[in-house]
């Protein structure tokens, strides 16, 4: 048996959504991920699943608010590590700027915003923001060790 035959085939699914950058797309987004885990076999029980619609409802959250510009939607994408059951979560604006977790409303339990990537953070194995094709960027978090990024 020759290495190449000793490797094991990784099946990926990719799921890809335009929304409107609004609160009601941001919303729409967190739905929109929660039914297809649910397509890939992760019910909603799943923590799993829990943990995907949290950082999806954020990074949906931050887009609209943060990285929305007129007349652009934002664009959210799965991708679903089959054998490794993990999700890499990338939701993707026009806006250039780049998101940062406040270091300044971070422990104030009163403060109405501005824990977002901490809650991000905290969930995923690791997250980051990486360029895209065309303006803005892609704010992407892992669930867990996944083999490569795209």
């Amino acid at each position: 048996m020759t290495a190449q035959q000793a490797q094991q085939a990784v099946t990926v699914s990719v799921f890809t959504h335009r929304l409107p950058a609004t609160r009601r797309g941001a919303n729409l987004a967190r739905r929109l991920a929660v039914g297809q885990l649910g397509d890939w076999g992760i019910g909603p029980a799943a923590p799993l699943c829990d943990t995907v619609a949290l950082i999806v409802a954020e990074l949906a959250a931050n887009a609209v608010l943060h990285g929305r510009v007129p007349g652009r939607d934002f664009e959210l994408r799965l991708t679903y590590e089959h054998e490794s059951a993990h999700v890499c979560v990338e939701v993707s604006d026009t806006h250039p700027g780049r998101p940062e977790p406040s270091t300044s409303r971070a422990g104030d339990a009163f403060a109405d915003g501005g824990r977002g990537l901490h809650l991000v953070a905290a969930l995923a194995h690791r997250w980051g923001v990486s360029e895209r094709n065309g303006p803005g960027k892609t704010v992407w978090a892992q669930t867990g060790p996944m083999r490569e990024r795209r």
